[in-house]
């Protein structure tokens, strides 16, 4: 089949829009797409640029949407300087999801409808992701994941593969890996830091379940002591009692899963100068601005991630650092840029790779590839496997960062484990 009638081309779509009365806000307003004039993520003439769609939250003042946002741009610029993908100028869209599921949707309608994207890329939370995986298999059309960690994705996709098979996870590592690497991290570490027993805190959220599973299935086998578990409230600001609970039992560190109630946790654990370490999946303490937002609050806590500025896979990392310094003379991308990143210039990868933007022939591609990128080597979990579509969990390829004061009065995000990639030993709070 040749590549100009393979599928529908971006002209396509925007004569769907034509024909449709109130364009994408109608479609949106009526809450679903329309199934018999589905529009398909297509090959294009060869003069036709090649788009893509970004969906982050709020990159105009979101630290995690502008560091999708920018990494997106950097990663274009990148592609078109070296002369775009198979000869083709690369563009890029942007829609702001606000974080939330329905803007999502109308979103990623407009970038795919409107905007004609080729691929889409991104989305941070798991609600919207969850609220537009319909609309991806309506239109055939690739997306590459960079933020959300819900398993719902891959267990679509092996229940109904024809339907759901155009969504990948190019990161972070999905919910249950994200628990594996916490438990994996404690494995390794708690005996050589002295940690003999620890108290597991997770705030109450549908995200932190498929972690705390596997915290009970695997805990147990490392011989670790695990003197408190509590999953508390959402609505909880005030931890106090929860970590005099922590002290009473004589837990060595309060391992945390959080991300909504995060700057709670870390400002009573420090203004109390609990005797006790601190630290885990923490999404705020993963920003790189944290140390300062913070006033050193979170000194010595310690964090899990894919990548930090102080990161190093073959030279991928540093070089993208640089050219994020050098373009925007601001702070380091969060975990979400780097997978950004990737996930572009793997997407170029994968069309250079088979010279078409069929697609299913993608898909096969995506299915096969293993590509070096900004946090190690991103390959996809096959059918067969757990998670289909999901990025494959190396456990060297999760980091845990220690936030280190430095002499000058700042902080660094110094990687602790795993011990091939350790820029510093772990340090005891005072």
């Amino acid at each position: 089949m040749s590549e100009n009638t393979s599928s529908r081309s971006s002209m396509s779509r925007r004569r769907l829009l034509t024909a449709t009365t109130g364009g994408v806000a109608g479609l949106a307003l009526g809450g679903c797409l329309d199934s018999a004039e589905s529009v398909v993520g297509a090959d294009t003439d060869d003069d036709e640029s090649i788009t893509i769609g970004l969906l982050a939250p709020k990159p105009d003042s979101n630290y995690v949407g502008r560091s999708m946002q920018r990494s997106a741009a950097l990663a274009v610029d990148e592609l078109n300087d070296g002369g775009g993908i198979n000869g083709r100028h690369v563009e890029l869209a942007v829609g702001n999801t606000n974080g939330n599921p329905l803007e999502t949707r109308r979103q990623y309608q407009r970038l795919v409808l409107e905007e004609a994207a080729d691929v889409t890329v991104g989305v941070f939370d798991s609600p919207s992701l969850v609220n537009i995986l319909d609309d991806i298999a309506e239109q055939e059309t690739i997306h590459l994941t960079s933020g959300a960690a819900t398993t719902t994705p891959s267990e679509r996709i092996a229940a109904d593969y024809d339907r759901y098979k155009y969504h990948f996870r190019v990161g972070p590592p999905n919910d249950h890996h994200l628990g594996q690497g916490q438990v994996d991290f404690l494995d390794d570490m708690a005996a050589e830091v002295g940690w003999e027993s620890v108290a597991l805190l997770a705030e109450d959220y549908e995200w932190t379940k498929e972690p705390w599973d596997v915290y009970q299935t695997r805990l147990p086998e490392l011989g670790l002591d695990v003197v408190m578990e509590q999953r508390y409230p959402p609505a909880m600001d005030d931890f106090s009692g929860v970590y005099d609970e922590v002290q009473d039992h004589g837990a060595d560190a309060a391992i945390m899963t959080t991300a909504h109630t995060g700057n709670e946790t870390v400002r009573d654990w420090a203004l109390n100068q609990r005797p006790f370490a601190f630290g885990g999946i923490h999404v705020p303490m993963q920003l790189p601005v944290y140390y300062e937002q913070t006033n050193g609050a979170c000194a010595y806590g310690f964090g899990l991630t894919t990548a930090t500025a102080q990161s190093s896979f073959g030279g991928s990392t540093e070089a993208f650092i640089t050219a994020y310094q050098d373009t925007y003379e601001g702070p380091n991308p969060v975990y979400t840029g780097y997978h950004t990143y990737d996930a572009i210039t793997l997407f170029a990868h994968v069309v250079e790779q088979t010279g078409t933007l069929d697609a299913d022939e993608l898909v096969a591609a995506l299915e096969d590839v293993s590509f070096s990128g900004t946090v190690g080597t991103v390959e996809f979990e096959g059918l067969e496997e757990s998670y289909p579509h999901d990025f494959r969990y190396y456990k060297d390829q999760m980091h845990c960062f220690q936030w280190q004061p430095t002499d000058d009065g700042d902080g660094v995000q110094e990687i602790i484990w795993p011990d091939e990639h350790a820029t510093s030993e772990y340090i005891a709070p005072n």
